[in-house]
């Protein structure tokens, strides 16, 4: 059963990863981004260009598989957990757990850009990611675990920013020495935000 958790934390470390090198691409000096699937960069960033101008909204969700930005989001997903089915054998809580990852980050992303009240909520970073001065920042969608782990949570509005690093409601009992010991262990990860965010 350990394969499960285990399975969340992979999947937040892969969907930093694979957002900031596969559908941002690798900046390159005098040249485009490079990216291992462009085609999925390409999508990537006609997702941002419409969020920019319609205030966090892409309405291309609703057109559901009808929409190619939607469909190639969607096969990424599916091709992912078809891969790590092949653990399935040895590893069934790890696969069953990239299976909800994958799922759960389909509908979180999704309902964010269809109910940008709820996303600017529910999940800030993500908001912060496509809002901020800065789009080379906050990688994570689902939780922002990875991006405090890896120093690229970056804060526009410490009004509406989860109160921890881990993106859960938690009682301030438990959240003030989470924040505490957090600032301890990862204190690179915190120099990019503002003094007093997250105390």
């Amino acid at each position: 059963m350990i394969g499960f958790p285990i399975a969340l934390i992979f999947a937040n470390g892969f969907e930093w990863y694979a957002h900031k090198y596969i559908l941002h691409g690798t900046p390159r000096p005098g040249q485009p981004r490079h990216s291992p699937i462009p085609k999925s960069m390409k999508s990537h960033w006609q997702h941002h260009k419409i969020v920019r101008t319609t205030d966090y909204q892409d309405d291309g969700y609703a057109e559901g598989l009808s929409n190619w930005r939607t469909r190639d989001e969607v096969v990424s997903l599916l091709k992912l957990t078809a891969i790590t089915s092949l653990a399935m054998p040895v590893a069934p809580f790890f696969t069953l757990g990239t299976y909800y990852a994958a799922a759960r980050y389909f509908y979180v992303h999704r309902r964010s850009h269809l109910e940008p009240e709820w996303g600017k909520k529910a999940i800030p970073w993500h908001y912060d990611h496509h809002m901020n001065t800065n789009q080379d920042a906050n990688w994570c969608v689902t939780r922002p675990w990875f991006d405090y782990i890896m120093g690229t949570r970056v804060i526009a509005n410490q009004d509406d920013a989860e109160t921890n690093p881990l993106g859960l409601r938690l009682p301030k009992a438990i959240e003030k020495p989470l924040n505490q010991a957090c600032r301890r262990l990862l204190p690179k990860s915190f120099e990019r935000l503002n003094q007093g965010q997250l105390a």
